[in-house]
């Protein structure tokens, strides 16, 4: 199977270097110093699932230059899926799977919307890591895990040699029943501990430990089960129960990909997770008021980032 990774950083760098240490024929994409470090001395992990360093036939930022392959994984930002969307339609065939691994619950249908959809499964993944450096991706925790499916669950693509290629490459991996429900659980999950993760500054340990701001994340997923339920998506009320205990037992030094960038000045997902509860909560007439405060909050540290926003001249 002939896979590329538009978006080569931590996670999709991480399953990248996966499968390629399984010895699948596997093109990165990337940029800047990522990929100039990669080109010049391969890709390095290091971490939970230990240390190793694979070194791809092709590292590139043209798509054009690998052509049409059977499998593209999408690991680049939420707020970049439009974009990359565009730029990856050389990858693209009549029979390529697009396999979106990014945060939130609007990838799938950013990505149809240009490549269609008969290409695009709906994804989540399950890992912490983070660049530590140009070609360097730290894997702190959780078990790298896949799950995927059809988005209108109408079996057009095969899914099971998707599966087995990532199962050999040590990936849990999994052919959801209805893609929606775990998209909206990982939703559930990561909205709401990136957003309080965000505003206190602060890594799961520590939320977990603290009882106001443990039943604050617990409230605000709350929220987005209500919103899910209103979407018409049979997110199951034990959900939050059991993302909780997911939380309690994740490595206490673990933070969310979105408080990080925000916590360094870097641009977030904001819009496409805490902000995301709120649009979807007034498109279905849901009350939002945590998301809604949170979202408040942490907004001016973004368009800091984004540098739409500056301090007036004193």
């Amino acid at each position: 199977m002939r896979i590329a990774v538009f978006g080569s950083g931590a996670v999709g760098g991480y399953f990248g270097a996966r499968l390629l240490q399984a010895g699948e024929e596997v093109s990165l994409i990337a940029r800047g110093e990522h990929l100039r470090a990669i080109r010049a001395e391969g890709l390095r992990v290091i971490g939970a699932s230990g240390d190793f360093a694979v070194f791809p036939r092709l590292a590139t930022d043209r798509p054009a230059e690998i052509g049409e392959v059977d499998l593209v994984l999408v690991g680049v930002k939420a707020w970049q899926v439009a974009q990359a969307a565009e730029a990856m339609r050389p990858l693209v065939g009549k029979n390529t799977a697009v396999l979106p691994l990014q945060n939130g619950v609007e990838a799938p249908f950013e990505l149809a919307q240009v490549l269609g959809e008969q290409a695009v499964l709906g994804g989540v993944c399950q890992i912490s890591a983070y660049v530590s450096a140009p070609g360097v991706i730290r894997h702190v925790g959780i078990e790298p895990t896949i799950i995927f499916g059809e988005i209108k669950r109408r079996q057009t693509l095969h899914l099971e040699p998707i599966q087995a290629v990532l199962q050999r490459a040590g990936v849990r991996a999994q052919i959801a029943e209805d893609i929606r429900v775990a998209l909206w659980d990982k939703f559930l999950f990561i909205a709401a501990f990136g957003a309080v993760g965000a505003v206190s500054r602060v890594p799961a340990g520590f939320i977990c430990r603290v009882a106001p701001t443990r039943q604050l994340l617990e409230e605000v997923m709350r929220e987005i089960w209500v919103v899910a339920r209103a979407a018409g998506v049979p997110l199951p009320a034990e959900a939050i129960a059991q993302r909780l205990s997911f939380i309690e037992k994740m490595p206490p030094q673990t933070m969310a990909s979105m408080a990080r960038d925000l916590m360094a000045g870097r641009p977030s997902e904001l819009e496409q997770l805490i902000g995301a509860v709120v649009r979807l909560g007034q498109q279905y007439q849901v009350a939002t008021p945590l998301s809604r405060a949170l979202y408040a909050a942490l907004l001016p540290q973004e368009w800091l980032a984004r540098g739409t926003l500056s301090l007036p001249d004193s």
